[in-house]
C-alpha cells in the first residue's frame, strides 16, 4: 500500500461525497424520468407511438453512447484527468479546444449522415415494423426529427467530462433533469403523435448543453479554432477511444439487440419493444443513482492511482466499491423480483396502458432483475479498465456479450416469449461481469477476491430473507407497507448477517453529521 489507512479513507469518503452528489442529481433526474414515463405510458400505452418513440430515441441514444458517455469514460476523462494533474492550465485548455473542433466535426457528420439514411437504419434496428406500415413510417419521421439530438447531447456529455476531470460533478449531473422536464411539458401540451415527444427531446438535449456553459466558462474555458488533430492528446485518446467505439456500452447494445427482437411481434408479441423499454426503466434507476454514479466519481480518482508504481490504493478502493454496490443494488434486485407487477401496475398502471401492458412488464422486469447487481458491478470495473487506459479488454468482452446476448434471446425467446429477451441479457450481463472481474483480478495480482465474495454472500442472504419479508407483507396489507417493512428488515438482517458495509455506511454518515456540527459551530 502506498499510502495509510487513514490517507485511503479519506479518499473513500472523498469519492463517496462525489457519488453522493451525482446520485442525488441522479435520482432527481430518474423520479422525473420515471414521471416522463408514466405520461408516455399513459399517453400511448405499448402500442404504436409508444413503440415509435422507444425505436427513434434509441437510436440516437446509441450513437450518444458511442461518441459521448463511452468516449468520455473510456479516454477524455483519464487523459484529461492526466493533463490537468502533470501539466499547465494552458496545455489543459489548449486540448479542451481541439478536442471540442473534432467532436463537432464528427457530430456534425454523424447526425447529417443519420437523418438521410433513417428509414434504413429503421428497418435494420426495427425489422419486425416493416410489416406495419404505420408503425414503421412514424418510426422514420420521429427518428429524422429527433437525430440532432446526437449532436447536442454529445456535446453537453464532452462538457461533462471537462468538469468531471475537474471534479466538479454537480452541474453535469443535474443538466439530465431538463430533459425530463421538457418531454414531459411537450408531451402533455402536445398531446398523442410523434410531435409533442421530438420537441421535448431537441429542447432538452438544448437545454443539457446550455446550462453547462457558465460553470466551464467560470473554470476558464474560452472557445479556440484550434484544427491541431494530430495533438499528442488527442492521438492518445484516440487510441483509447476506437475499443470504446466497438464496446460501447454493455447495457445499450444488449437493449440495441433486444429492440430487433421485441420488433418480432409474430413470436414475441405486439408492444415487446415498449415492454422492455419500461421494464428496463426500473433497472436504470438503481444503477444510474448508486453504479452510474459510483462509475462516474471514482473515475479520475483511479485515473491519478493507476498512475502509482504500487496500485495499492487502486485495488483497495475497486473492492471497496465493487461491495458498495452489492450492498446497494442486491437487495433492490429482490424487491423487483418479489415485487414485479405491483410496482409496474402502480406506477404505470392507467390510461392505456392497461393490464396487459401490466402483466407483461412486470414479466421482463422480473427477468431483468436477475441481472441488476452484475450490470452495476461491470460500470465498477469498466471504469477500472479505463483507468489503467485499457479500452480494448471491456471492448473484447462486450462483443462476447453481444453474441451471448443474441444466441440465448434466439432460443429463450420461442418459450418465454418477451421474458426470455430479458433473461437473456441477464445471463450475458453476469457472465460478462465475471469475465471482467477475473480479468482484472489477475493483471492487478489480486484485489480482496475472497473479501468481495464473503461481503456478497453476506449481503445477498439479508436480501433473500428481506424478500420474504416484502412477499408476506404485500400478500397480507399491501404494496406501500411491504416497501416499508422490506427497508427496515434489510437493515436489521444485515445486523444478523454481520454486513461491514451497512457499519462502513454508518460511520461515514456519523462523520458527515460531526463535520457539519464542527462547520455550523464555526460559522456561529
Amino acid at each position: 500500500m502506498s499510502t495509510n489507512k487513514y490517507s485511503l479513507g479519506s479518499q473513500n469518503q472523498a469519492v463517496a461525497r462525489s457519488a453522493t452528489v451525482i446520485g442525488l442529481a441522479t435520482l432527481a433526474s430518474r423520479i422525473l424520468g420515471f414521471i416522463r414515463d408514466v405520461v408516455i405510458a399513459r399517453l400511448f400505452g405499448v402500442y404504436l407511438y409508444a413503440q415509435a418513440f422507444v425505436i427513434a430515441f434509441r437510436i440516437p441514444n446509441l450513437f450518444r453512447d458511442f461518441v459521448g458517455e463511452g468516449a468520455s469514460n473510456a479516454a477524455i476523462v483519464p487523459v484529461l484527468s492526466e493533463y490537468n494533474l502533470k501539466r499547465s492550465k494552458e496545455e489543459f485548455w489548449e486540448l479542451v479546444n481541439i478536442l471540442l473542433n473534432l467532436l463537432l466535426v464528427i457530430l456534425s457528420a454523424i447526425t447529417i449522415l443519420g437523418i438521410i439514411f433513417s428509414p434504413l437504419i429503421v428497418r435494420m434496428i426495427a425489422p419486425g415494423f416493416i410489416a406495419f406500415p404505420d408503425k414503421l413510417e412514424a418510426t422514420i419521421r420521429l427518428n429524422r426529427i429527433i437525430f440532432p439530438y446526437i449532436l447536442l447531447i454529445g456535446l453537453a456529455v464532452y462538457a461533462m467530462a471537462i468538469l468531471n476531470s475537474l471534479k466538479n460533478f454537480t452541474v453535469s449531473a443535474l443538466a439530465p433533469c431538463l430533459l425530463n422536464i421538457s418531454i414531459i411539458i411537450c408531451a402533455l401540451l402536445l398531446g398523442e403523435g410523434t410531435r409533442g415527444l421530438a420537441t421535448g427531446v431537441l429542447l432538452g438535449g438544448l437545454l443539457q448543453l446550455a446550462v453547462q456553459v457558465p460553470v466551464l466558462y467560470k473554470k476558464g474555458f474560452h472557445p479556440k479554432l484550434i484544427f491541431n488533430f494530430k495533438h499528442p492528446g488527442v492521438v492518445y485518446i484516440g487510441k483509447l477511444m476506437l475499443p470504446r467505439l466497438a464496446s460501447s456500452s454493455i447495457y445499450q447494445l444488449n437493449n440495441f439487440v433486444d429492440s430487433i427482437f421485441g420488433s418480432l411481434i409474430a413470436i414475441v408479441g405486439d408492444g415487446g419493444v415498449a415492454v422492455l423499454y419500461f421494464a428496463y426503466r426500473f433497472i436504470q434507476f438503481p444503477i444510474g443513482i448508486f453504479s452510474n454514479a459510483l462509475a462516474q466519481a471514482i473515475l479520475p480518482t483511479f485515473s491519478t492511482q493507476a498512475l502509482e508504481d504500487e496500485q495499492g490504493d487502486l485495488k483497495a478502493m475497486l473492492s471497496w466499491s465493487l461491495r458498495a454496490v452489492f450492498f446497494a443494488l442486491l437487495p433492490i434486485s429482490a424487491i423487483f423480483m418479489v415485487l414485479a407487477h405491483p410496482l409496474v401496475s402502480t406506477l404505470f398502471g392507467g390510461g392505456r396502458f392497461d393490464s396487459n401492458s401490466s402483466l407483461l412488464t412486470s414479466n421482463a422486469l422480473f427477468f431483468y432483475s436477475i441481472g441488476l447487481c452484475a450490470y452495476g458491478g461491470t460500470k465498477i470495473l469498466q471504469s477500472c479498465f479505463f483507468a489503467l487506459k485499457d479500452t480494448l479488454t471491456p471492448a473484447k468482452i462486450a462483443f462476447l456479450a453481444l453474441v451471448m446476448n443474441i444466441v440465448f434471446n434466439s432460443i429463450l425467446m420461442f418459450p418465454l416469449k418477451i421474458g426470455g429477451l430479458a433473461l437473456s441479457t441477464s445471463i450475458s450481463g453476469i457472465i460478462t461481469f465475471l469475465i471482467l472481474f477475473f480479468i482484472l483480478n489477475k493483471r492487478l495480482g489480486g484485489f480482496g477476491g475472497r473479501k468481495i465474495f464473503s461481503s456478497f454472500l453476506r449481503i445477498l442472504a439479508a436480501s433473500f430473507c428481506m424478500a420474504a419479508v416484502c412477499f408476506l407483507v404485500n400478500c397480507a396489507l399491501n404494496f406501500g407497507w411491504a416497501l416499508f417493512c422490506g427497508a427496515l428488515s434489510y437493515i436489521i438482517f444485515c445486523f444478523l448477517f454481520g454486513v461491514a458495509e451497512l457499519r462502513e455506511f454508518m460511520h461515514w454518515l456519523a462523520l458527515k453529521n460531526i463535520r457539519q456540527s464542527i462547520w455550523n459551530n464555526h460559522k456561529d
